[in-house]
């Protein structure tokens, strides 16, 4: 069980990390680090185990991961088809092609320096190989941890339901993907009601260069329309982006109620960056997620991965410098 031991130590931290605050990316690593030791010490396992069915399992443990990448490269490719299609060329629209692309391309690379007599292609393709292998478990971290997070209800009664803003359809009309952030600030707020403590819903977005009014002026007529009342909505209309959102709406619940208890709204792709900010805005409250349309899910989860992975630019570069030197070193 000695093999095991790596796996708990993590999983001990992991849960440590949690119980202290759950809107910490370490807590992603942590979890990654812990599903890693396990699988590879399944691995030992299997690889002592001394009958059939065991090397059956062992080769489709080696075999799944390598007929996986294929299959997600070639998903993430149809993904950025359909997103061309329903949503433009932008450059974040094409993130998933551009991802599917790139798994390919690392695949054919490793393919050629086996066959090819090349020194440089060898040193490049383990370069490459150890880059997309670093990136690759920050990115499943990323998602796995972001899946979990963004899917926890609040069990304590809150003060606010603070719902980020996202755009408006038209420069004045909440857009589908807004609605669903509203519709789950309003669940909440609901459920909060039933119980006893009807919180205040802080609509917070400001008006857009090509907007025609304050998003969260549209948010809260969205509200008002489905029988949230106006007393139970604050509408915080000077920010901008994510990280002001949380600021601009920080200082409201602050003022108004130091001791506060919240919860963050926002899409399931974005729950687990908009945590992280929160956390560093010093929100007193955690973050959940609503439903996102499965087609834009890919490239929004990707978009995000990259604001986080440059949130850490220091840690992740210098990582990335390490195993670059780690690949072309003899």
């Amino acid at each position: 069980m000695l093999v095991y031991a790596p796996a708990a130590i993590f999983l001990a931290l992991f849960i440590g990390g949690v119980l202290r605050d759950p809107r910490r990316f370490s807590n992603a690593v942590l979890l990654g680090l812990t599903v890693t030791f396990t699988a590879l010490a399944m691995l030992v396992e299997l690889g002592r185990a001394d009958s059939v069915a065991a090397e059956l399992v062992l080769v489709a443990m080696v075999l799944l991961p390598a007929v996986g990448t294929l299959v997600l490269a070639g998903l993430l490719i149809a993904n950025g088809v359909k997103m061309i299609q329903k949503e433009g060329r932008r450059l974040a629209n094409l993130l998933s092609l551009l991802a599917g692309l790139g798994i390919l391309g690392v695949v054919g690379l490793l393919l050629a320096a086996t066959q090819a007599d090349s020194h440089a292609l060898v040193v490049a393709a383990r370069t490459v190989f150890l880059l997309a292998s670093y990136l690759s478990f920050l990115f499943l971290c990323f998602i796995g941890y972001g899946f979990l997070y963004g899917r926890l209800t609040p069990r304590e009664d809150v003060d606010y339901v603070v719902v980020l803003g996202a755009g408006l359809a038209g420069g004045v009309r909440v857009t589908p993907l807004l609605a669903g952030r509203l519709d789950r600030g309003r669940l909440l707020y609901e459920a909060q009601t039933l119980r006893g403590r009807a919180p205040v819903i802080i609509a917070s977005g400001g008006k857009g260069p090509d907007e025609g009014v304050p998003e969260s002026h549209a948010m809260a007529d969205y509200l008002l329309e489905r029988g949230v009342p106006d007393d139970r909505i604050e509408r915080e209309d000077r920010s901008r982006n994510t990280e002001e959102n949380l600021a601009f709406s920080q200082v409201i619940m602050a003022r108004e109620k130091p001791d506060y208890l919240c919860v963050v709204v926002t899409n399931n792709f974005h729950a687990f960056r908009a945590a992280l900010l929160a956390r560093k805005a010093g929100i007193n409250g955690q973050v959940v997620g609503s439903p996102t349309a499965a087609y834009f899910w890919p490239s929004a989860t990707i978009r995000e991965f990259v604001a986080v992975f440059l949130a850490y630019r220091t840690v992740n570069l210098g990582v990335c410098a390490l195993l670059v030197l780690a690949g072309v070193l003899p």
